[in-house]
């Protein structure tokens, strides 16, 4: 299998080690105990060489599993590798997810010697009985704490993840996570609903009846009170689960969502260059193995075709509230709009769920409610 290269937006870097497993995550992820972090350590940094010829990405994101599962040496390690090979010095934004309960004062400083611009913290509720219900490992002191620490340390680009619809989660207790969430004073927040994916703890129980779950209405009715008491709060939604002071919207998470391309590294990553959309080989060991051998871990490559292209730039495009430029689409695709999806978006504001205006068409905030339809709308092949 042949590498074409290509300068790519962002890389996605993947840490698919964990101290515990929640119930709900089926991120590619394994239990540290045990695993070859080191070896890893080493195909990671052979994976990041192979992309360095092709020009430096303005983005970096460290994602996982749990990057901060990673002892301080293991830190360290990782982010001189990147400053090797990946570190552009006019990167616009460097990301690293953390969990609270791994959160360090040395691996602070580590990050911010190495250039980390951003952290997304995974806090899921402050509801300590819902933490402990989903596997989770902090308790809600602990996330304030791991937030108050980072922002001590000059960390103020602070996203919060959340969760809803979690099993047992009452409104009340939600105003209470949103309101101890806002009370942190973090520019974005990012919060998404509980999604039941196979092979996960959650899934299990709720195949055998053991989960109880709030209904869809209720679902909705908790987006719905999301957004308004983040709008209150000066967190505009600037796409369907983001939500950011002015300037703070992710730069990376972007590039997804505008289709561009992106490099990604690791065990299980998807990345997309030169056109192409590929996925690393998962399980660890295997990974590793085939750095070592071929220089890559390449499982699967697809040449996106045009129709696919002009797919991914409606549906994906349309998660963010600006919505999709009708002049970016003719530059990009050399067809008008109107052309490929005239039917669709005339049916779609006809049903109120899509709006155009200043050259773009979006997502009504009906739409949004539905957008599960509104991108299945744009699915040509």
């Amino acid at each position: 299998m042949t590498i074409n290269h290509n300068a790519a937006k962002g890389a996605y870097i993947h840490i698919p080690f964990c101290d515990h497993i929640c119930y709900y995550c089926d991120f590619n992820k394994v239990f540290m105990k045990n695993q070859p972090v080191d070896d890893y350590l080493d195909a990671l940094s052979t994976e990041m060489n192979s992309y360095r010829a092709n020009g430096l990405p303005e983005t970096l994101y460290i994602g996982g599993g749990t990057p901060t599962a990673l002892n301080e040496g293991q830190f360290e390690r990782m982010f001189s590798d990147i400053d090797r090979y990946l570190m552009n010095p006019r990167v616009r934004e460097f990301t690293v997810e953390a969990n609270p309960e791994s959160l360090t004062e040395e691996k602070l400083n580590i990050m911010k010697r190495h250039g980390v611009t951003r952290l997304s913290i995974g806090v899921q509720t402050f509801d300590d009985k819902l933490l402990q219900s989903i596997g989770r490992a902090h308790n809600a002191s602990d996330a304030e704490y791991a937030v108050r620490l980072a922002q001590k340390h000059g960390f103020h680009n602070i996203t919060l993840d959340l969760m809803f619809a979690l099993p047992g989660q009452t409104e009340a207790s939600l105003h209470e996570s949103l309101d101890r969430a806002l009370n942190l004073g973090t520019p974005h927040i990012s919060i998404y609903s509980l999604q039941l994916e196979p092979k996960t703890i959650f899934f299990n129980r709720m195949k055998s009846g053991k989960l109880k779950l709030p209904g869809e209405d209720i679902e909705a009715d908790m987006y719905g009170q999301i957004i308004f008491a983040l709008e209150k709060h000066g967190l505009n939604q600037y796409e369907i689960s983001n939500f950011s002071k002015p300037g703070y919207e992710g730069v990376h998470n972007s590039l997804y969502w505008q289709n561009e391309e992106y490099y990604g590294i690791g065990a299980g990553a998807h990345g997309y260059v030169n056109g192409v959309r590929y996925a690393n080989a998962g399980p660890v060991k295997k990974y590793i193995e085939r750095v070592h051998l071929v220089g890559h871990s390449r499982t699967s490559e697809h040449t996106v075709t045009l129709t696919e292209k002009m797919e991914e730039e409606m549906f994906l495009g349309l998660r963010l509230l600006k919505g999709v430029s009708v002049a970016r689409f003719e530059e990009k695709f050399g067809k008008a709009i109107e052309q490929v999806y005239g039917a669709q978006i005339n049916q779609l504001k006809e049903e109120g769920l899509l709006t155009e205006r200043d050259g773009r068409i979006s997502m009504t905030r009906k739409g949004v409610f539905l957008g599960n339809n509104v991108f299945e709308a744009f699915l040509i092949s």
